[in-house]
């Protein structure tokens, strides 16, 4: 992967590392740093061996009071990334970020024509009518994934927004080496816990990642996304049982756009990569009403925490414990972003 520099968006992660199991015996990621409009979230992994250990976690709310993308709220994401990297035991100063879902464009096209070399100008031809901000070629950072069947998935910000997160690492004093989408993380993610049969190679999955606020879906191939799209329903909303019935529709016209775009295409199950936030017969209903084979992704449970991991850690500054331990059985953190982050 390529960094990412003051003026360029560079790393979607679309070229993963290689996998390091059977070929290192011990090796540590990258610190990866999932970032909301709501949430902080920091992890660490390593391989040792055959398996994967959590090495180093912290989680953080915004607090309520604080506006997301505000001066204050750059401040208060600056002071927990400094707590939490340097007394949390993470290692090293690089990292693979992302940005809140709110704040990265993303649509499907089919590739445009041009003679000239300039496929991004053309892409951002296609796309500028939709996008949610200003749409100024000069400030519009465009990425792309060409997927199948000539299809491409379009991510795009604003430049200013680049800057501001930029901005945040630079202040805390670390090596940003890529920002990375979440469709690329949950990919990720999925391709190195729970893809890693011979059969998974070729399977397409729906990847079903239910926050806060909001649902994040990616279908892909194995690690490589051919759909994404964010839902404004979230964990908060689905204890109303219209609001999950609402939400089987959005995921429903999920699969039937993916059919469009990609002719001849079979999803093969469902794929809840939310740990313990949503009440598992709430996943079991989605299912049923979708008539899809569906299975639990926990990440959580799929890897051991280290007994070096300092979770919780008192800091220097007696300012009291950084973040709270990672409790397995009642986890009410999605962790899939960051583990995916950390793996890219």
């Amino acid at each position: 992967m390529l960094c990412a520099g003051p003026d360029t968006w560079y790393a979607f992660g679309v070229e993963f590392s290689r996998n390091m199991f059977g070929l290192l015996k011990k090796h540590t990621y990258l610190i990866g740093i999932d970032i909301e409009d709501y949430n902080l979230r920091l992890a660490q992994l390593g391989s040792y061996g055959k398996g994967l250990n959590l090495l180093a976690g912290n989680s953080q709310d915004r607090p309520e009071d604080m506006k997301p993308g505000s001066s204050d709220w750059q401040k208060w994401a600056i002071e927990n990334i400094h707590l939490s990297t340097a007394y949390n035991g993470f290692r090293g100063k690089d990292v693979v970020a992302t940005m809140p879902t709110s704040e990265v464009f993303i649509d499907h096209i089919k590739k445009p024509k041009t003679d000239n070399g300039k496929l991004q100008d053309a892409i951002f031809s296609k796309i500028k009518q939709k996008l949610p901000f200003e749409p100024l070629r000069k400030n519009t950072m465009i990425q792309y994934i060409s997927t199948e069947q000539d299809n491409i998935l379009v991510m795009a910000t604003e430049r200013k927004i680049i800057d501001r997160h930029l901005a945040i690492y630079e202040e805390v004093g670390l090596a940003i080496k890529s920002i990375c989408v979440w469709p690329v993380a949950l990919a990720n993610c999925y391709m190195r816990f729970f893809g890693r049969r011979k059969s998974d190679l070729e399977a397409i999955v729906m990847l079903t990642y239910i926050e806060q606020n909001h649902t994040n879906i990616v279908i892909c191939r194995h690690k490589n996304p051919l759909f994404a799209r964010s839902l404004s329903i979230g964990a908060k909303q689905l204890d109303d049982e219209k609001v999950v019935t609402r939400l089987v529709l959005e995921l429903t016209a999920c699969k039937r756009q993916f059919g469009l775009l990609y002719q001849n295409a079979q999803i093969e199950r469902l794929i809840f990569l939310s740990g313990q936030t949503v009440d598992k017969d709430i996943y079991a209903t989605i299912a049923k009403q979708m008539e899809m084979p569906a299975q639990m992704g926990d990440c959580l449970a799929a890897l051991h925490i280290a007994d070096t991991c300092h979770l919780g850690r008192k800091s220097k500054s007696d300012k009291g414990r950084v973040g709270g331990p990672v409790d397995r059985r009642d986890c009410q953190v999605n962790w899939a972003v960051a583990f995916g982050l950390s793996l890219s």
